[in-house]
Parts: structure tokens; sequence; C-alpha cells
């Protein structure tokens, strides 16, 4: 049930985080922002995004026995899937 959970929960993260991140100047643009306004939303929009992306790389930080990567594996894991998410 706990695994369940976390596969749920890691989808659930991986759908917001790709949205966000696809969709930043997209929802800029409906919103008719532009100049420093839109600058400023794509930003926060883009910062949001990466921080979905680190939760959901931080959920994936699993080793094959279950347990969560640490020290040196976990960080070589984090950066490697935050820079491909």
């Amino acid at each position: 049930m706990k695994k369940l959970l976390s596969v749920l929960a890691l989808g659930a993260s991986l759908f917001v985080g790709v949205a966000h991140a696809q969709t930043c100047d997209a929802q800029a643009a409906d919103k008719k922002l532009s100049g420093a306004a839109k600058n400023s939303f794509v930003k926060k929009c883009e910062k949001d995004a990466k921080a979905a992306a680190a939760a959901t790389c931080a959920t994936k930080a699993v080793d094959k026995n279950g347990k969560a990567l640490a020290g040196a594996a976990k960080n070589s894991f984090m950066k490697k899937c935050e820079k491909e998410g």
C-alpha cells in the first residue's frame, strides 16, 4: 500500500512539474502579460516547475532494494534527474 501511494504521488508530481515547465510562456501569453510582468511571471513559473522536479527526483531517489539513496549516490542521482527533468 505504501508503495502504491508513493507511485501515485510520483505520477502526480511528474504531471504537474512537466505541465508547468512546458507552459510558462503559454500561460503568460494567455494572461496577456508583456515586458517586466511577463519576465517576472515566467521566472516564478520556471522556479516552481524546477522545485516540483526536485521533489519528484527526491521521491525517485531509491535504490534497487527500496532504500533511500544517501551521500554521493543521492547527490549524483539528483543532479542527473534534475538535469533530465
